[in-house]
């Protein structure tokens, strides 16, 4: 499979103009760093003005926790790394998701960043690259590195022309499901919003618990119904209204996402005690066998293999459709996940080199984990990733178009309101037009 994923130069493209001046944005561990963030030198052989005996340490935080299935494609990408850089060594500092996402606006604000760090591209990091902080890329972007990463693929690290971050992964969202549940209860994968509810009823009527969800962790919320939207109103009507590009969200289409979210809820179609319970918490319960189905990102594959009793008995299908505007190709997802670099690294040549290798290595090692779908050329043996993993590179590779994570699409100022009102449609605080007019509200101030 020695190829790139040519899929993004059509879909990303399509999106350039949109993100213009400020390209698109989203989605474990628990250490915080205990020493001000930046290069600490220690005493390196091959760097910038130190001494042969000297040793540099440049500091990388992301949200890859142990238990985040990336955890060991940075593992390994970080020994790579060292091992081709006497002298060099990167000490990985991890946060738990959501957590992070104040720490690093944070810290941006502050100027207080480590060498390198991991962010969401688009208009999340946009007032990052805004503040002047963050180290633009293209001057280290080496002809070999072009040759093996897909131009387009970088749209959502650009901003005005410049490249300011680099990714590893092409995530899409997905309906996982366990296939023994669904055999044992006579019913098929959904490929409609109606033969979804379909399912769900009879899942219930057995005693099954059809959906997990964590209402306690509201990005898990978003996932099924950022997916309802986009198979309601279709990629460019969603990606218009969120970049607020002259779409209004106050819109039948979008209404109709709403109301199909809250039918969801009053059915009882998601699991009992969700605004209790973690993604990690509700995972584990699908990895278990105790609830059908699970509406998340392609990283549960990885998760799947490592976490599941019986990996087998999962598969993954693109999320239903919601009327005819929108095709099963069209996934929410897109290259999203960045390592940026301070631009006040005491090594800026060197932790730019790092990012993009690290970056390049982690997109091979969690794709053999089965943990992300590869933004960089496959060049090497990939005939050991699991048949889940496959699956859906091959929803990447026939994809029509991405649609990035609400949350990560609309710039930051939205995003908060946008996740509150959501979990009171949950909740039954919110109802779905109340909900549209909120959004729309939200999009136009």
């Amino acid at each position: 499979m020695k190829k790139k994923l040519a899929i993004f130069l059509a879909c990303f493209m399509a999106l350039a103009l949109v993100f213009t001046g400020c390209s698109g944005k989203d989605e474990g561990g628990n250490v915080e760093p205990t020493e001000s963030p930046g290069a600490t030198d220690k005493g390196n052989a091959n760097d910038e003005g130190k001494g042969a005996n000297e040793e540099i340490e440049l500091i990388l935080w992301s949200i890859s926790t142990e238990s985040d299935a990336f955890h060991n494609a940075y593992t390994q990408a970080i020994k790579d790394f060292e091992a081709a850089n006497p002298g060099v060594k990167i000490k990985h500092e991890t946060f738990e998701n959501q957590s992070y996402k104040t720490i690093i606006a944070t810290s941006v604000a502050g100027n207080d960043l480590p060498d390198i760090f991991y962010t969401w591209g688009g208009g999340f990091s946009a007032p990052f690259v805004d503040s002047g902080n963050v180290l633009a890329l293209d001057e280290y972007f080496t002809d070999e590195y072009k040759s093996q990463i897909n131009e387009a693929a970088l749209t959502y690290q650009t901003y005005n022309g410049k490249v300011y971050g680099v990714t590893y992964t092409t995530p899409i969202s997905t309906l996982f499901y366990n296939k023994k549940i669904f055999a044992e209860n006579g019913v098929e994968p959904p490929t409609t919003f109606d033969e979804l509810v379909e399912v769900c009823e009879k899942l219930k009527a057995n005693g099954v618990t059809p959906i997990g969800i964590s209402a306690k962790d509201i990005w898990v919320l978003a996932m099924t119904h950022d997916n309802l939207v986009l198979k309601s109103a279709g990629h460019e009507k969603t990606v218009s209204a969120l970049t607020r590009t002259g779409q209004s969200y106050d819109d039948p289409d979008f209404l109709k996402a709403a109301e199909s979210f809250k039918k969801l809820v009053d059915m009882g179609a998601f699991v009992d005690g969700a605004a209790g319970r973690t993604n990690d918490e509700a995972s584990a319960e699908f990895y278990a066998g105790r609830v059908a189905m699970f509406v998340t990102g392609s990283w549960m594959a990885g998760s799947i293999q490592q976490d599941a009793e019986n990996p087998e008995d999962f598969d993954a299908v693109p999320y239903p459709l919601l009327g005819d505007k929108a095709a099963a190709t069209d996934f929410m997802g897109g290259a999203a996940d960045t390592l940026m670099v301070s631009k006040s690294s005491k090594h800026p040549e060197l932790a730019a080199k790092a990012a993009i290798e690290l970056a390049r290595s982690i997109s091979k090692y969690s794709y053999l984990d089965g943990a992300g779908l590869p933004v960089w050329e496959v060049d090497y043996d990939d005939s050991s990733v699991n048949p889940l993993t496959r699956k859906l590179a091959g929803f990447v590779e026939g994809a029509t178009s991405f649609t990035l994570w609400f949350d990560t699409l609309m710039e930051p100022e939205y995003k908060d309101p946008y996740l509150d009102m959501l979990q009171q449609l949950y909740f039954g605080e919110l109802s779905p037009e109340g909900f549209v007019k909120g959004m729309a509200e939200n999009l136009e101030k």
